[in-house]
This record gives structure tokens, sequence and C-alpha cells, in this order.
């Protein structure tokens, strides 16, 4: 067997290192696939750490990156926090058994966690405010200008905040996600979706009833459909954490709801 040149040893990353992993992060997903998912893109992301450490030995160089372009699955703005901690992990000249039990133990935990977060939790949250800016007669740019603005600020903060989160903790990236802002995050989102549901409901309804009726539609809502409202609000608010209707199926319901009042009216 060959013996390999010994590592650069690192005890921690430089910056300009720290910074190019966590810029080729925005890409991890380019070259998804169905054979390693967006394992290519992490290796793609680690590439100038592992340059960095295996300077002088192209063979290591290699293998390592081959190694690390195996089978991995994350959310992608989750992703960071694997990419810190293997980062710290490869500087520390871990054992390559270790890195790759480590990145095999928490892909599922970071995809689904990143799943209930942002997909089930922000995306939809920042849609169903940018409706409700548009129900109750905001200019069309308002609402687009205000999903944009909130949905990536949220995103961007995600990636920044795992990134730092796995390069300071390493392997200990488990035992920080349990007692991090994610969970309660989480409920608040889930909270704030059902509200903005309940309040969208009557203003979508009494927008279509009201745009057949001419100048009233340019008015302020009738005092009636401002209680209703309110209650559905209120109610969204109270119970509507326990429902479990996916909200990406009510904003399906809202869809319908427009087209049957347009053809209706």
């Amino acid at each position: 067997m060959r013996a390999h040149a010994p590592a650069v040893p690192l005890s921690r990353p430089s910056r300009l290192v720290s910074a190019a992993v966590f810029l080729r992060s925005f890409a991890i997903q380019g070259s998804w696939n169905y054979r390693t998912l967006i394992g290519t893109g992490f290796a793609f992301a680690l590439l100038p750490l592992l340059r960095s450490r295996y300077r002088g030995d192209p063979a290591t160089l290699r293998e390592s990156l081959e190694r690390h372009a195996a089978l991995f699955n994350s959310h992608p703005y989750l992703a960071p926090i694997a990419l810190g901690a293997v980062a710290q992990l490869e500087a520390d000249g871990a054992d390559p058994v270790l890195v790759d039990r480590f990145k095999a133990a928490v892909r599922g935990s970071l995809g689904s966690l990143g799943d209930r977060l942002v997909w089930a939790g922000l995306r939809p949250v920042c849609v169903l405010f940018a409706l409700t800016l548009a129900s109750v007669g905001a200019p069309w740019w308002v609402p687009v200008a205000v999903f944009l603005i909130a949905y990536n600020a949220g995103h961007l903060f995600l990636r920044t905040w795992s990134y730092r989160l796995g390069l300071r903790r390493g392997k200990e990236v488990g035992e920080r996600l349990r007692h991090s802002f994610l969970g309660p995050a989480q409920r608040i989102l889930t909270v704030c979706g059902a509200f903005l549901t309940g309040l969208l409901l009557p203003l979508a309804v009494a927008g279509g009833a009201l745009r057949g009726l001419g100048p009233l539609a340019e008015r302020p809502l009738p005092l009636p459909w401002i209680v209703a409202a309110a209650a559905a609000a209120f109610l969204g608010l109270r119970f509507g954490s326990a429902v479990r209707l996916p909200v990406f199926l009510a904003l399906v319901a809202f869809a319908i709801l427009g087209t049957v009042l347009r053809g209706v009216t």
C-alpha cells in the first residue's frame, strides 16, 4: 500500500477557506442526482478545505473528494451544519470512518427538520402574508417585495447560523440542535400560518364577492367581513396549530375558491 504524504496539520479552517466553503454551499444542489442526491454538491463545497488540508498530496485529495461525494442528503439550508462540522473534523485530522459515520448520522435529521421548518413553515407563512397584503388592496409589487425580502432574509440567516454552528460544535452539533431555537421557531411558524390562513379566507371570499359590485370593490370592506376575518384569524391562532391539514392544501383551496368566485361574478 502506498504511503500517503502527511496532511497539513490544521486546528481550525482559515477564514478564507471557511468563507469559500460557505459560498460554495449555495450551489450544493447544483449537481443533484438520484445516485448521490446532494453528495456531489457536498464534496464540491468542501473542496477548498480538502485542498488546504491535502496540499501537496493529490492522490489523497482525490480519495477524500471521492469519499465525500458519496450519498448524502439534507435540507439545503441546514446542510451548512454538516459542512461546517465536517470541515472542522477534517481540519482536526479525524478518522475518515468517524467522519463518514457522522455524515450518515445527521443527514436524516437535518433533512426532516429543514423540511418542517422551511418548506412547511417559513415559505408558506411568507406566501400567506403576501396574499393577505394583496387581499387588502396593496399594489402588486408590495406583496412580491415583502415575500422576497422576508423569505430570503430568513433563509440567509438560517444558512449563516447553520454553518457557524457546525464550525463551532463539530461532531457535537446534534446536542446543540436539541437546545436551539429551531423547535420553538417551527411552532411559532405553525401558529402564524394558522392565523394567516384564518385571516385570509374571509378576505379572499369578500374580495371575490365584491368584485362584481363595481365601485363597492374599491371601498373598505364592510363591517361583517371585518368581523368574520377577525373571528377566523382568532380561531386559526387558537386552534390552527392542532390541525394537521398542510398549509399548501389551504393555498390550493384559495386558488380554487378565487377561480370559482371570479367565474361567478
